[in-house]
């Protein structure tokens, strides 16, 4: 028998857990990209150099690295946003009151980003060379 004591669930406030859901999907997917364009930037310069068409340059190889740090960055943000989005969906069937996670996920990732792009930064500088 349904609980008549709570009002009934506002769809509205499920959906619109699910779109901060697929933004977080579509950040991390972002991410996981430009990281793979990033891996991939060294090898670019390598073949331009082959074929003869880009001065020599000294590399470290700190393209694949950088590369391969943004692209677990944008899979450590997608499984964080699916893990907070089932705790909400839980809190939400339990009947709840809405309850702010811990720790913000839009903090933590801008924050990683931004140690993400002073090293690229500092890599392009050639700083570390």
């Amino acid at each position: 028998m349904p609980d008549v004591s709570k009002p009934p669930e506002d769809p509205r406030v499920r959906l619109a857990g699910e779109r901060t859901l697929l933004a977080w999907v579509r950040t991390g997917l972002a991410m996981m990209g430009f990281g793979f364009v990033v891996a991939r930037f060294g090898l670019f310069l390598r073949e331009l150099e082959a074929a003869g068409t880009a001065t020599a340059h000294q590399s470290t190889g700190l393209s694949l690295w950088i590369g391969i740090v943004l692209v677990l960055a944008g899979v450590a943000a997608t499984l964080l946003a699916a893990v907070q989005h089932a705790r909400f969906l839980r809190r939400l069937d339990r009947g709840e009151p809405f309850a702010p996670p811990r720790f913000s996920l839009g903090i933590v990732v801008a924050l990683g980003l931004a140690v993400i792009g002073v090293w690229m930064a500092l890599y392009l500088l050639g700083v570390g060379r």
